[in-house]
């Protein structure tokens, strides 16, 4: 009977075998040509979530999963009917502040015909006041011949001193004239006022009926519907996921010695599992400042080539134009780095170039 510590290390020497060549077989056999790197990875793109900006009720979803849309296309709409019933209330009172201001606007002109009558009836007993003055100065002249009597200048006393009093009569209602003009025209202000808040209230309900349409921001395809026709959703309530098909990336990791050499612009060429033979050209668009799969300790060489760092390489926007029916995120595939510009493309990255 073998002894069982020795079976115990024939088991770790295979385990370690396998690993070693899984490794090895990953790195690529260390066949990788000169001036090249790659790294597997898996097709992204950026993702939105069109949301629901007011509460309501999902009145219908106008798209489907996977469908193609442009922007400013409606996905989905709100019941909306809340809100048009607050717009005719709004147009209401809208319309009850215009009436104010033409109303304000009439009485301005009534109590401008005032002060003109007030003016008109102040200028009337100025006029009774001077006569009755000269008549009471000459009666007074005379008040010592025997020419005028007593009584007589009593009267002409009595009629300055009431027209006297018809002026003051008069200047106050001239004076309550023009307050009534300047109150007149605070209620027209008043009343514009008035119609300027609900002109602003008409054009706030206007947006949120605009905004209980929910549409695309960009163009890209629908990934998940999230929330059903009838569904009632929240402020902020997810309602479709969808993907901006003008940002689509491969994210992988390539080693210290390689990521140093790369950087925005490096030429990149995609080989996705599902297509093999079709190559899709591409260039680094970030790669992080931040290592990855760190050792807990960084003292050797051989340590320090552990190191591994998140690079992203980009598709063109013009590309993905033209090929926006088969573009599928989560696809795995493989990324070829040129780190040489000058060194021809190895066969495993060759294959029918998208153009």
């Amino acid at each position: 009977m073998k002894n069982p510590r020795y079976l115990l290390y024939t088991a770790i020497a295979v385990v370690c075998a396998v690993v070693g060549f899984l490794f090895w077989q990953d790195t690529g056999n260390g066949t990788v040509p000169e001036g090249f790197a790659h790294g597997n990875g898996r097709v992204e793109a950026v993702e939105i979530d069109v949301a629901s900006k007011l509460p309501g009720r999902i009145e219908t979803i106008l798209v489907r999963e996977g469908e193609l849309v442009e922007a400013g296309q409606p996905l989905a709409v709100l019941d909306t009917r809340q809100l048009t019933a607050n717009r005719h209330e709004a147009e209401a009172q809208l319309l009850r502040a215009e009436i104010s201001v033409e109303s304000a606007r009439l009485t301005i002109q009534q109590r401008e015909a005032e002060v003109r009558a007030a003016e008109a009836v102040l200028a009337q007993q100025q006029s009774a006041l001077d006569a009755a003055q000269r008549q009471f100065a000459r009666s007074e002249a005379l008040a010592g011949s025997s020419v005028a009597s007593e009584r007589q200048l009593d009267i002409d006393r009595s009629n300055a001193l009431g027209a006297e009093a018809a002026v003051a009569s008069a200047e106050a209602m001239l004076a309550a004239a023009q307050i009534g003009v300047s109150a007149a025209e605070a209620a027209v202000v008043g009343a514009e006022v008035a119609v300027t808040a609900a002109t602003a209230m008409i054009e706030a309900i206007d947006v949120q009926i605009e905004d209980s349409t929910l549409k695309a921001p960009r163009p890209g395809r629908v990934q998940y519907i999230v929330a059903q026709a009838g569904e009632v959703m929240g402020a902020g309530g997810r309602v479709i996921n969808m993907i901006d098909l003008n940002d689509v990336y491969m994210t992988f990791f390539l080693q210290t010695a390689a990521a140093g050499h790369t950087g925005p612009g490096t030429e990149v060429r995609l080989i996705l599992d599902a297509a093999p033979d079709i190559v899709i050209p591409a260039e680094i668009s970030f790669v992080s400042d931040v290592a990855q799969f760190t050792p807990k300790t960084v003292e050797t060489e051989i340590e320090r080539e552990k190191l591994m760092f998140r690079v992203r390489a980009r598709i063109a926007p013009e590309l993905l134009g033209k090929y926006l029916d088969y573009i599928k995120t989560g696809l795995p595939g493989v990324a070829w780095v040129r780190l040489d510009p000058t060194q021809p493309w190895p066969e495993e990255a060759e294959g029918r170039v998208l153009e």
